[in-house]
């Protein structure tokens, strides 16, 4: 039911985001989804990519700090008010929502979003009651 996500520490200086990007390219692995976030002195890069396990063995071996965790890949149909339908039935078990990110997976005919939640097995059990379709391994 979960994905893995990367989460990168970047110092805000030129050329931080190039270097990560290059040693993804350089080691064939293809970034589906990310989101930075920053402060005047870092920021956290988000990344969903197809081999997260060796994304985060290379990165750490360039020195980077680097976290993997289960987020939740949700498939929305898009449409109006596709997206608030969903953030509703999550909102109503009650299961706050900490981020959220758009990504681009293999199959285009829906929007995909990423969703960091305080409660992964309350937010899952709450989107299948809905309806809606959770991406896991190779999806992506």
């Amino acid at each position: 039911m979960y994905i893995k996500q990367l989460s990168v520490f970047v110092e805000n200086k030129g050329g931080r985001l190039a270097e990560i990007t290059s040693v993804m390219a350089n080691a064939d692995i293809n970034i589906r989804g990310l989101s930075i976030a920053d402060t005047t002195d870092f920021g956290i890069l988000r990344l969903i990519v197809d081999k997260p396990f060796e994304a985060e063995q290379k990165l750490k071996a360039a020195g980077l700090t680097v976290s993997l965790s289960d987020v939740i890949a949700v498939s929305i149909p898009d449409k109006t008010g596709g997206f608030a339908e969903t953030m509703k039935a999550v909102s109503d078990k009650d299961v706050g929502v900490e981020y959220v990110y758009e990504f681009v997976p293999r199959n285009a005919s829906h929007a995909y979003f990423v969703l960091r939640v305080a409660d992964n097995e309350k937010a899952v059990a709450a989107l299948k009651a809905h309806g809606c379709e959770l991406l896991e391994g190779e999806e992506y």
